[in-house]
């Protein structure tokens, strides 16, 4: 059955209203889309950026607070957008930071103090001992990319300081990693926890005192480094020393 000129005009105005929301929502939702899109294009950059603290206490409270992001579970570093952070760090970096850590596959750095592409400048080798060729690695880090904190590194239940510890023949070169913990063996006995903490103040004092560059840096007072510690249960870091610089 055919519907009246009328009765049509009169549907057409009952249906007025819901096509004039549909279109200021629609409206409104684009205009939000838009906006939340420039809000995006001026807050992502700051966020991808890598973080450039101005001085070394900055710095060591940067890497401090991420980690208790990281042990309450309020990361933030997974909100940046990998895109433009890969677009700034291709030609250079600029990371705020080094950590000197084990080589522990249960020690993922940029995790624990919630840090992106770019932040922290990582190097890893068992038991976070100084050698000449992390040495190197660090002054590269602290002269040419302008790291502002060194933090030396150690973590619970460490195998490295374990077996140092245990002074056993083990398999290959391993055994060579036991001069630079023995030290800390000394000092802290058989105790392992605390062998671990011991290492980690040592290492840090020697790389102090072995680099000139670091040493010279720390005079400046442009450069901290700090020894820590890492509890692999609750995840928190622990600050083993203050005065560093």
């Amino acid at each position: 059955m055919n519907a009246s000129p009328g009765t049509v005009r009169q549907s057409a105005l009952n249906q007025a209203p819901s096509r004039r929301s549909f279109l200021r929502n629609t409206t409104m939702g684009a205009m939000v889309a838009v906006g939340s899109g420039l809000g995006m294009e001026f807050t992502l950059p700051s966020l991808a950026l890598a973080q450039n603290p101005s001085s070394p206490d900055a710095a060591l409270r940067e890497l401090t607070a991420g980690n208790q992001r990281f042990t309450t579970g309020r990361l933030t570093a997974h909100e940046h957008d990998l895109d433009i952070l890969k677009q700034h760090t291709i030609e250079k970096q600029e990371p705020f930071a080094t950590v000197l850590s084990c080589a522990d596959s249960r020690v993922p750095v940029e995790l624990i103090f919630d840090q992106s592409i770019g932040h922290i400048f990582v190097t890893r080798i068992a038991g976070n001992v100084v050698t000449s060729e992390v040495i190197a690695s660090i002054e590269y880090g602290a002269t040419v990319l302008g790291t502002k904190v060194i933090l030396v590194m150690g973590h619970g239940g460490c195998g490295a300081v374990k077996a140092a510890i245990q002074a056993k023949e083990v398999p290959g070169q391993i055994s060579a990693l036991y001069p630079h913990i023995q030290p800390a063996v000394d000092q802290a006995g058989p105790n392992l926890e605390a062998a671990v903490r011991a290492n980690a103040k040592i290492q840090a004092a020697l790389l102090r005192k072995a680099s000139t560059v670091v040493s010279g840096l720390l005079k400046e007072k442009k450069l901290k480094v700090i020894a820590a510690y890492y509890d692999l249960a609750s995840g928190n870091v622990t600050l083993l020393e203050r005065q560093s610089g």
